[in-house]
């Protein structure tokens, strides 16, 4: 976030103050402490004012919404198998929690499989085994890979992440054979399409068979929408197209015609003005009307919400969505970010200024 403000002529005072503290400490300025910086970039607005949590108590940790899942990590990480495979077995059939838990032991694996392997041998041709397992592989490829961009990426990472990849695929085509009603496997081969760079019409068979399983899979829905957005293999028009059905099928998909728009953000197009967005993000504020922000769905579309009204200059009904978002950040769009907490007080220090000040549209009465 430091760095970003050196292309915002109006921030460079602030950041010529960070540089003189940072060399009053002897760090680098990327190494200032976060609340430090946060003293510096973002406005006085003293949020508590306006039944907003005070700054210091954001956190972008997740509360535990699923003790169950967190007791097993706990087990997993102790080495101790047996209650991650009973709790993997036992969520067949609620299907987007059974994809929670696997991408969560999956990301286990990805750093320590020893537990798998004493899984697989105490337990052979359990097929709830190799679902994790497959997902597990995806997450190695992309710890081989990186998150730096291709121009920094090594030849060697970039063959060790389609190595594993091409695994990662066989282990899910296998899934789909010995759980066939499981649209979980299916989901990870909808993962695997970007990184494998599967062509149009091959993800919309992989797409039919997910939704023949799970019509209203949420993650799924997420990945299907990243594939279709133009920095992957489709357009801001195919994301938008695939977003808004999903929205007509499920309240549950409001939020997703705001995150086609925030994937667009930097095109040409200012697709938040777009009449289908703007009444997409009305539906969703009325749905999230008598809700809080007790799941990470939840969360994820209030803060889509709250980019949408910011960029719309709704700013009075933005304060309302941080107020009832509260204090935790741990979902999109905020997790974008290099730094989400500060990402979050900047956009939420500048909503409370604006409505200060009179700016922007009025909220209407709902």
């Amino acid at each position: 976030m430091v760095l970003s403000l050196l292309f915002k002529p109006k921030e460079l005072v602030r950041v010529f103050r960070l540089m003189r503290e940072a060399k009053r400490r002897g760090v680098e300025l990327d190494e200032l402490p976060d609340d430090v910086v946060a003293s510096f970039v973002l406005p006085k607005t003293h949020p508590e004012r306006y039944g907003l949590v005070p700054d210091d108590e954001v956190s972008t940790t997740s509360p535990l919404a699923d003790l169950a899942l967190a007791a097993v990590k706990d087990d997993v990480r102790a080495g101790n198998w047996e209650n991650a495979a009973d709790l993997v077995a036992a969520t067949e059939g609620d299907w987007d929690r059974r994809d929670r838990v696997v991408w969560a032991l999956a990301d286990l694996a990805a750093k320590d499989d020893a537990w798998m392997q004493a899984w697989i041998e105490a337990r052979p041709g359990d097929p709830h085994w190799i679902v994790v397992h497959s997902r597990a592989l995806v997450a190695l490829a992309w710890e081989i890979r990186g998150s730096a961009r291709a121009s920094e990426t090594t030849r060697e990472q970039f063959d060790g992440f389609h190595r594993v990849l091409f695994e990662a695929r066989e282990a899910a085509s296998i899934a789909t054979s010995v759980l066939p009603d499981d649209p979980t496997p299916w989901n990870t081969l909808l993962t695997l399409g970007r990184g494998l760079q599967v062509e149009n019409d091959e993800f919309r068979a992989l797409w039919a068979e997910l939704v023949a399983r799970d019509p209203l899979h949420y993650s799924a829905h997420g990945q299907a929408l990243q594939y279709w957005c133009r920095k992957w293999f489709g357009s801001d028009a195919l994301a938008l197209e695939f977003a808004l059905e999903a929205a007509a099928k499920s309240p549950k998909f409001l939020g997703l015609p705001l995150q086609a728009a925030y994937e667009a953000d930097n095109s040409e197009t200012n697709m938040w003005k777009d009449p289908s967005v703007v009444r997409s993000l009305d539906a969703l504020l009325d749905r999230l009307a008598d809700e809080g922000a007790d799941t990470y769905a939840l969360r994820h579309d209030r803060g889509y919400a709250i980019f949408g009204l910011m960029q719309l200059r709704r700013f009075e009904e933005a304060v309302g969505q941080f107020r009832a978002l509260g204090a935790v950040v741990d979902a999109g769009p905020w997790d974008y970010f290099e730094d989400p907490r500060l990402s979050f007080l900047s956009v939420r220090g500048k909503a409370i200024t604006e409505m200060a000040k009179g700016r922007g549209v009025k909220a209407p009465a709902r």
